[in-house]
């Protein structure tokens, strides 16, 4: 690609022509008739007049070539669980899933709370909405109900999926209640809530005629199958709220098409990671992290994504490290505060496992000082990035 800074100056001088390459990365339905409208300023609309959806490129196109390659590796350290799905199981799983949101009424344009763990499921949850064209809007898990509530009234979703319980350092953090109390809270409260009961909190109860089971409505829908719905370039495919640490958070819309080219990019150029490689973010699906870089990007580079729920010292701080070594691990993206915790550690525990697969590590989230910056790269005795980047 010649240098950089070659690379980067055509983004800006023939910026139609660099991202018209860019969109070959996906597969587009009808292609777009335009590159960038940007006809109204301040607003942009990115491929405009194409018809793709995140789902078929993050799943479908691949489980067609490569049924059997490894699409997402889940693993929990706090449950003992480790489940490896095939690009043909995930496509299963999401199927099921958009059936069981079809039975609750859920189409195209609706909006889906997702309030939940690092799960499995959850990974389903969110690409069965972008299959079907509905509109996920993820809140981090064991979000306060307060700030649920608000989260439910700005959105106004037909359907929120939940567990009963996460689980951190050991101990279960039930979900339920704090759901409960948000839809008590909430002036517009969805129809119907769709539990996943890890058996973590024995104590939940259901809400007659509102909350139904995961588990029962997969048993229903096993062999499912449900058609990707294409979208328009610039239609919506999810909602993030900020913080709201300064005010009222605000709901942050992220189109389709530029989203979709956006990650394909970012992941050839930037992570240098590549189809049938194996990409490991540790961020929280309930970041925009976590959407980018554990669901879309990865998958929809072809990529097997690893899905962790646990901390980066238990059972010891060997853990990220027995990952990379055990599943191959090539590119990783993690923060630097993780990084200051495992460097309070035994460093003996960086030496202990292969990590010759390993070619690069990303950090991003917050300041990465040059103490800590240096202390990992020299530990690892490869490139580590400070990614810092608009969200």
């Amino acid at each position: 690609m010649g240098t950089y800074k070659e690379f980067y100056r055509r983004s800006i001088e023939q910026r139609d022509d660099f991202w018209r390459e860019q969109a070959q990365l996906v597969d587009w339905h009808k292609p777009p008739e335009n590159v960038c409208d940007y006809s109204k300023p301040p607003f942009a609309k990115w491929f405009s007049g194409g018809e793709i959806n995140l789902c078929y490129n993050a799943v479908d196109r691949h489980a067609a070539k490569r049924p059997d390659a490894r699409a997402l590796i889940y693993v929990s350290t706090e449950t003992n669980e480790e489940k490896i799905y095939s690009f043909a199981d995930l496509q299963r799983e999401v199927e099921r899933m958009a059936a069981i949101y079809q039975s609750l009424g859920v189409k195209k344009g609706d909006r889906v709370l997702i309030y939940m763990p690092m799960i499995a499921e959850a990974t389903f949850a969110i690409l069965a909405c972008a299959r079907i064209g509905a509109i996920h809007s993820v809140v981090f898990g064991g979000f306060a109900s307060g700030s649920l509530a608000t989260r439910i009234d700005d959105a106004k979703p037909k359907l929120i999926v939940s567990a009963d319980a996460g689980m951190r350092g050991g101990k279960a953090v039930p979900y339920k209640h704090l759901l409960d109390e948000a839809c008590k809270l909430a002036e517009f409260p969805p129809a119907k809530v769709l539990m996943v009961d890890r058996g973590l909190d024995k104590g939940f109860n259901k809400v007659a005629g509102r909350d139904v089971d995961y588990a029962e409505l997969r048993a229903e829908h096993m062999d499912a199958r449900v058609p990707c719905v294409w979208l328009e370039s610039s239609e919506p495919s999810y909602i993030l709220y900020t913080s709201g640490t300064t005010g009222k958070p605000k709901g942050v819309q992220r189109d389709t098409g530029g989203y979709a080219v956006a990650l394909a990019a970012s992941m050839k150029h930037i992570y240098m990671g590549f189809e049938g490689e194996t990409f490991f973010a540790t961020s929280d699906i309930g970041w925009v992290v976590g959407h980018s870089y554990i669901i879309y990007g990865p998958l929809i580079a072809g990529m097997t994504t690893v899905m962790y729920e646990g901390t980066p010292i238990r059972p010891d701080a060997g853990i990220w490290w027995h990952l990379v070594e055990k599943y191959k691990v090539n590119v990783m993206f993690s923060a630097p505060t993780a990084i200051r915790v495992l460097k309070k550690q035994d460093p003996a525990y960086l030496k202990k496992y292969d990590l010759s697969s390993l070619k690069h590590l990303f950090l991003a989230g917050e300041p990465l000082d040059q103490p800590t910056h240096e202390w990992i790269m020299g530990e690892l005795n490869l490139p580590v990035i400070d990614n810092y980047w608009q969200t």
